[in-house]
């Protein structure tokens, strides 16, 4: 046997109900108006101050008046505690309203200032994909030469693209073969200063592109010259007869070593004449490195253009993709990212919103008690006969 005694609906409480339902869903009328202002002015709310407070954060005050109608209508406040509750209701859910438009108002601004230097950004990054898919694809040119060795510049162009993060783990694994197919050290004495000046000014012509100089074909004493005999007055003791050449096996001998081959002038001059590929130039250049050494280095070498190459594709790739991502647009998630709450305040403004809403929540919870409580006390009022 249930010891809580249920309340019996008798007609009287079903007429008070019918009476009570008219009125909630009755029109809006003059009289329940001029029960709201006095109800507002007793407990000191919409007052002159309240709406230039409103009108200040770019409110409107007959907004709020429109809400606090309809919560009239709706909760249909009989007495003086049930109005203020109803006020207090209204003004709990206007500041509720108010904390979403503080996080949105903060939100478009920090969309409307990342989408300001979004074009700027994508740019940049377009520009530093394409450099340094230049760089690496001259790089792998480099590398795809036989006898490939490593030049100051190169290396230094790998610890540039390295640092910067452009290869990731693989920037590693290329620096360190750039670093493997370096020239090996040279021992003192193996090479005197003269040959050691003679490589550096090559390296420095070759980094800065000057071109090379031919140097003069050495002239052989005592061999005559090319050309028409020249009259001498004081060959022939001054009687004006010119000089016949010379054939003679001697001359023959002279005139031909006068004209020296490439590997004499490479010898002489110091310079790989033209028309000698880069790999020749490589081994004249460093003749210390062994033919087994230079197959050995075969396999670094070809590992290193691989990556090159593959490194170069994957920037391609990316750049192909950031061009069509800025033609496209942000998708909703990222712009989603873009307005993270980072805010130092995107806290303390949740915070007034959960606070708010809770005191919606009591206060609605209270009113359902005292509408109960209504009910209950009618209920327990003795029935007409």
């Amino acid at each position: 046997m249930s010891l809580v005694k249920k309340l019996k609906m008798t007609k009287k409480k079903l007429a008070a109900n019918r009476r009570n339902q008219n009125l909630c869903h009755s029109p809006v009328r003059e009289e329940r108006r001029e029960r709201i202002r006095a109800a507002l002015l007793r407990f000191g709310f919409n007052l002159q101050a309240e709406e230039l407070a409103m009108r200040a954060l770019g409110e409107d005050p007959a907004q709020f008046q429109e809400l606090l109608e309809v919560l009239w209508e709706e909760w249909n406040p009989a007495g003086g505690s049930q109005e203020g509750v109803v006020i207090r209701l209204a003004r709990a859910l206007w500041l509720v309203n108010r904390a979403d438009r503080m996080q949105e108002g903060y939100a478009v601004r920090q969309a409307l200032d990342v989408s300001g230097g979004r074009e700027e950004r994508g740019h940049a990054r377009l520009m530093r994909l394409k450099h340094a898919e230049d760089r690496l694809r001259r790089l792998a040119q480099s590398v795809a030469q036989e006898d490939y060795v490593t030049t100051p510049h190169d290396l230094e162009m790998m610890q540039t693209l390295h640092q910067e993060g452009v290869a990731k783990e693989m920037g590693e694994i290329a620096l360190a073969l750039f670093l493997e197919l370096q020239a090996p050290a040279r021992q003192e004495g193996s090479v005197n200063s003269m040959e050691e000046a003679r490589l550096m000014v090559e390296q420095a012509k070759e980094i800065f592109g000057i071109g090379t100089t031919a140097y003069p074909v050495p002239t052989v004493r005592g061999a005559p010259t090319w050309g028409p005999p020249r009259e001498s007055p004081q060959a022939d003791g001054g009687t004006g007869a010119s000089l016949a050449p010379d054939f003679s096996p001697a001359y023959a001998e002279l005139k031909f070593s006068a004209t020296p081959s490439p590997a004499g002038l490479a010898k002489v001059s110091g310079q790989v004449p033209v028309g000698v590929t880069q790999a020749e130039k490589n081994r004249q250049r460093y003749a210390d490195i062994t033919p087994p050494q230079w197959e050995a280095r075969e396999r670094p070498r070809q590992l290193l253009e691989n990556i090159l190459r593959r490194q170069v594709e994957t920037c391609e790739a990316q750049r192909k993709a950031a061009r069509e991502e800025s033609r496209r647009g942000p998708s909703p998630y990222e712009r989603a990212a873009e307005i993270a709450p980072t805010h130092p305040n995107s806290r303390l403004m949740r915070r007034m919103q959960d606070s708010n809403f809770r005191e919606v929540r009591r206060l609605i919870s209270l009113l359902l008690r005292i509408k109960r409580y209504q009910g209950q006390m009618g209920a327990l009022e003795p029935e007409d006969e």
